[in-house]
């Protein structure tokens, strides 16, 4: 008969695949949960204030949400728009973007922002998060003030 050895290595390298692979099957779980939701009725962002989740150079980007307008801070420069909301499907498209014109050392990355944020067609609200998509692409994600 052969012996087994167990090292401490091995245990601690198949508990570690054994934490990441819960972990990505959970958060894949919630992105399908939340994708499975765009083009359907969504709560009312009207009136609502978000942060951008993600983690960038500087400052962060923020969405004020004001009837048929937005407005916020691209992480440097102060916005505004025009925005077409439709919660009975999940619609959310902007034009018109404006910007103040300070330089910033993150200005790539707030063009960024500002595109991206253009680009979005689509909503999905859980709870405190707000997801854009273009399509069924995720495109930003925002946590509520």
């Amino acid at each position: 008969m052969q012996a087994i050895h167990f090292s401490k290595k091995n245990i601690f390298r198949n508990t570690s695949l054994a934490i990441f692979t819960a972990v990505t099957l959970a958060s894949c779980s919630t992105m399908a949960t939340s994708k499975s939701k765009v083009g359907t009725s969504q709560a009312n962002i009207s009136n609502t204030q978000w942060t951008l989740a993600d983690n960038v150079k500087g400052n962060k980007p923020t969405l004020v949400i004001e009837g048929s307008k937005i407005t916020g801070n691209g992480g440097c420069n102060n916005y505004f728009a025009e925005l077409m909301l439709d919660p009975t499907v999940g619609n959310f498209s902007t034009k018109n973007i404006g910007a103040t014109k300070k330089a910033c050392p993150n200005m790539s990355e707030e063009s960024n922002y500002f595109s991206t944020l253009s680009a979005a067609t689509k909503y999905v609200v859980n709870g405190n998060t707000l997801e854009l998509y273009k399509d069924n692409l995720l495109l930003l994600k925002f946590t509520k003030l």
